[in-house]
């Protein structure tokens, strides 16, 4: 059962690294042997967006890995990704995909993996809530603000790791500052200049606000390290990784929006994401 802060029970193993998950899952902490499951399917989506009335657009592209009903995914940057990868997944089981070379694919296995033994239910600690139907700009809103919501009230300066406009428009809206921070740089919509090294700003923040692509492009244990640590609050958005960030609650992390594919972006009908931890 969940305990009273909506965290996955205490019954998981205590993990503060990706490595030592991946150890958990090899040693069949969570259930199913992972060398008798094999992924049936892989796939990748390309998106390009540019909101309606917003200056700027950018892409995104998922490598997502079918196991059973579960669907696991990790971000890669586009065209990063060649088509080889996709015919190493097909067939293979999790536990050989758990130590393949690229990155992307450990997660995107690790994260169909956990979809399949610790989906997102109330029962694993998950709290469900609704993303109304619209267009791309207005669902983006939405979520938004249901991420938002995971942050404390007391936030005053929050670090962003992995720019996304209607986050920082949220921010804004609720009058707390923020750092934007992402890897290709650039500016935001409002033209703030985005940092590239989080590490850098972490100490000049209360909070930090960070994306599930930090699994995939190797980022993410500095900052629950330095979470860890220092008891600093630690918010994920997970679209990738989204079963696998629930795990580090108590560890780092103090809330999670959890996204699953089919992502909010793919198509305009009724949604849901899952947030565990952070305020009730």
């Amino acid at each position: 059962m969940p305990t009273a802060t909506g965290h996955p029970a205490r019954s998981e193993p205590a993990v503060r690294t990706l490595d030592g998950l991946v150890a958990a899952v090899r040693a069949g902490a969570y259930g199913d042997d992972p060398a008798g499951q094999r992924v049936a399917l892989a796939f990748t989506t390309s998106q390009a967006v540019r909101h309606a009335g917003r200056a700027t657009g950018y892409r995104n592209e998922v490598l997502s890995l079918r196991l059973h009903a579960a669907v696991g995914s990790c971000a890669v940057e586009p065209g990063t990704l060649g088509p080889a990868a996709l015919d190493d997944c097909v067939g293979a089981t999790v536990a050989e995909l758990l130590g393949h070379p690229l990155l992307p694919v450990r997660v995107a296995a690790l994260d169909a993996y956990l979809m399949h033994v610790r989906p997102h239910t109330p029962e694993h600690g998950a709290r469900p809530r609704a993303l109304p139907p619209g267009s791309s700009l207005e669902r983006s809103r939405a979520r938004a603000r249901a991420v938002v919501d995971l942050l404390p009230g007391a936030a005053e300066r929050v670090l962003v790791v992995g720019v996304v406009n209607s986050l920082l428009e949220r921010l804004r809206a609720r009058g707390t500052a923020y750092v934007p921070c992402d890897l290709k740089g650039g500016s935001t919509e409002w033209g703030e200049p985005v940092r590239t090294d989080a590490l850098a700003e972490l100490a000049d923040c209360d909070a930090v606000l960070a994306s599930g692509m930090t699994l995939g492009n190797g980022t993410f244990q500095t900052l629950l390290d330095h979470a860890d640590a220092t008891g600093k609050p630690l918010v994920m958005f997970a679209q990738t990784g989204s079963a696998v960030l629930p795990r580090f609650l108590d560890a780092g992390v103090t809330a999670v929006s959890a996204e699953p594919y089919p992502f909010f972006w793919l198509d305009g009908g009724p949604g849901v994401i899952h947030c565990y931890g952070g305020p009730r």
